[in-house]
């Protein structure tokens, strides 16, 4: 198959039965796992300069993608190439090596790197950002060739882009932006794709079906807690932060949040003790916060971290295939911010604050 070739969805939960090969992909999973960064690598690359950095990188799992990339880019747009190169074609062989419902799962799941480039194109574009610079932050590791999304990139307007997505699920959320409401778009992307989500494992038969379940309402929960944290602190009205929150999350359903909607940043912060992302977030959290990054940080490990624990309990499942793309998508973020903060001279300890270990 062709580098970061568009896939085609094999079936979906009802078409496929139990034809799922999760011992097999759990098991190339495994093997794929093993090839991560350990975490004692990410503290030498921070005493690295950015072509050590590139050099460390050309010489591991990602020198494929380097080499390839290397006849068109070169420095800091070689290295965002290459990761997110590596990013796309690890994912699209998680696709093509599964099967039944554990590859409609894996698809689902996915099209959230589709949200994140169109959104990244159409930011791109409102921004008066080059051709070049958003091609950088394309990631085609959904159902959404990179041909085809570098094509949108291309395009003058934002309207000749909609146009362009015409016969994808995200038309109708599309067409409701004028080039001024982008804010409200990327939200309404967001809550489609959670929702398409929720309604795969609505009322799910299968344990793995109910593992997924557990797992992307977890993630919404995470989600939730963090525009909380950022908006609330930021003194936004209760209502405002209403129309950003997800539904379908595990210990923070609907009736929870409306309850912490209306508290002060102070109360907020104290009725969060009753849940279980408490035990993460409690050394981090104070009544007055300046900044959020080392708190989102730890929201971030916490899912991370859950994923993890649950690969262990139900090792031939959907869970270890999740917890695999979490880590290999934590991977790349590093790389990027330290990649990032060194090329515009950030101070260490704000990159470290950044970094998911």
């Amino acid at each position: 198959m062709g580098l970061l070739q568009k896939f085609t969805r094999k079936s979906s939960p009802k078409q496929s039965g139990s034809g799922s090969n999760y011992a097999y992909v759990t098991a190339r999973v495994r093997a794929m796992k093993s090839n991560l960064l350990p975490r004692e690598t990410y503290p030498r690359l921070m005493n690295m300069g950015i072509d050590e950095i590139t050099r460390f990188i050309g010489e591991s799992q990602y020198k494929q993608d380097v080499d390839e990339l290397a006849r068109t880019y070169d420095g800091v747009d070689l290295f965002e190439h290459a990761l997110n190169r590596n990013l796309a074609v690890t994912f699209t062989k998680l696709i093509n090596i599964s099967e039944g419902e554990l590859n409609y799962l894996i698809s689902e799941y996915l099209r959230k790197y589709d949200i994140w480039s169109i959104k990244t194109i159409l930011r791109g574009k409102y921004c008066d950002a080059s051709v070049e610079e958003i091609n950088d932050s394309i990631v085609s590791a959904g159902q959404l060739s990179y041909p085809f999304l570098s094509s949108l990139s291309e395009k003058e307007s934002y309207e000749s882009i909609i146009d362009a997505l015409s016969g994808t699920d995200y038309y109708p959320t599309l067409k409701g932006y004028d080039g001024t409401n982008l804010s409200e778009i990327e939200n309404q992307l967001d809550k489609m794709y959670y929702t398409g989500l929720s309604t795969t494992v609505d009322n799910p038969k299968s344990n793995d079906s109910k593992l997924f379940s557990k797992f992307i309402r977890t993630e919404i929960d995470i989600k939730n807690l963090s525009t909380l944290f950022r908006l609330k602190n930021a003194g936004v009205e209760k209502d405002e932060i209403a129309d950003l929150i997800l539904e379908g999350g595990l210990h923070l359903n609907i009736k929870e949040i409306e309850k912490l909607l209306p508290l002060p940043f102070s109360e907020f912060v104290q009725s969060l003790e009753k849940y279980p992302y408490w035990e993460d977030i409690s050394g981090i959290v104070k009544t007055e916060m300046d900044s959020l990054v080392e708190l989102e940080t730890q929201l971030t490990k916490s899912n991370i971290k859950s994923a993890s624990s649950f690969s262990h309990v139900y090792p031939l499942s959907i869970v270890p295939i999740m917890d695999y793309v979490l880590n290999k998508t934590n991977e790349v973020h590093n790389l990027r911010i330290i990649l990032r903060g060194k090329a515009a001279d950030l101070d260490e300890e704000i990159i470290r604050n950044q970094l998911v270990i």
